[in-house]
């Protein structure tokens, strides 16, 4: 690692004022990915402001919502009765991040503040518009996801809550490198009184998006077979070591219909 201060405030807005003050300045929710990136020294803070005192963990129902506090856990987001009663497949979402260790130290607020174009939380949200709610501001989900590693968040904005309004039915289904648990690709299928939602996660070159194909075509039939044939445009498609385009495209369809399947 490279030198820095730390400093851990005891108000949201004593850290939303040290971040807004200084451009090298980054928050410290989990730590998942930001410590492993501190320690390959590609990334040089002048100072880490460490959210955990903060007071910003907790589930609870705002009427027809679940609100999720930005420092709750992966591992509490997934055992909790109200999640589970009201958003099994958030729940379901939460208990498959990473590993153990990951998903007691692992944020759902840190991981839609990185936005890793691999993450799971963001395919849920944009599928289904949460609300990324901020010191300063409620912002929709899909204003939210700007591109890889880039969200709508200004400086000295700090993700408080995160809003959802749990849909008629919903799955998640990820095909997980196995070393990671990253998605190699994850979509998320979700049936709303506003018609069928998808959002997908790990495949896209520009990150976590929703594929309007898809949701057209479940529209007119929720079913694994109304998938048939919906292309997934392969130039849109991320290609690393560990899948081509092609490959991602292939798994957008596989994963999307396994979503399907467990609902029906």
């Amino acid at each position: 690692m490279y030198n820095f201060a730390y400093s851990k405030p005891a108000t949201l807005a004593e850290g939303a004022k040290i971040l807004a003050g200084d451009m090298e300045a980054k928050a410290l929710a989990g730590g998942q990915t930001f410590v492993p990136v501190l320690k390959q020294r590609l990334n040089k803070p002048s100072v880490v402001v460490d959210l955990a005192g903060l007071n910003l963990a907790g589930i609870k129902r705002v009427g027809n919502s679940i609100e999720i506090g930005a420092m709750t856990t992966h591992a509490e987001v997934a055992a909790s009765p109200e999640v589970k009663q009201a958003f099994p497949a958030l729940a379901e979402l939460a208990g498959n991040i990473g590993d153990r260790q990951v998903r007691y130290c692992g944020t759902i607020g840190g991981s839609l503040a990185n936005n890793d174009p691999s993450a799971c939380y963001p395919a849920a949200a944009l599928a289904l518009d949460a609300v990324i709610r901020t010191n300063t501001r409620d912002i929709p989900a899909a204003d939210f996801f700007q591109g890889l590693f880039t969200t709508a968040l200004e400086p000295g904005e700090i993700i408080t809550a995160v809003t959802f309004v749990p849909p008629e039915r919903a799955a998640y289904a990820k095909f997980a490198n196995p070393a990671s648990r990253y998605a190699m690709v994850g979509v998320f299928v979700a049936k709303t009184t506003a018609g069928a939602r998808v959002g997908v996660t790990g495949a896209g070159q520009n990150g976590v998006f929703r594929h309007t194909a898809m949701e057209q075509a479940l529209d007119k039939s929720f079913t694994p077979a109304a998938l048939d044939g919906v292309p997934t445009d392969e130039d849109l498609m991320n290609a690393d070591i560990h899948g081509s385009a092609a490959y991602r495209a292939h798994l957008v369809g596989v994963m999307a219909k396994r979503a399907v399947q467990a609902m029906v």
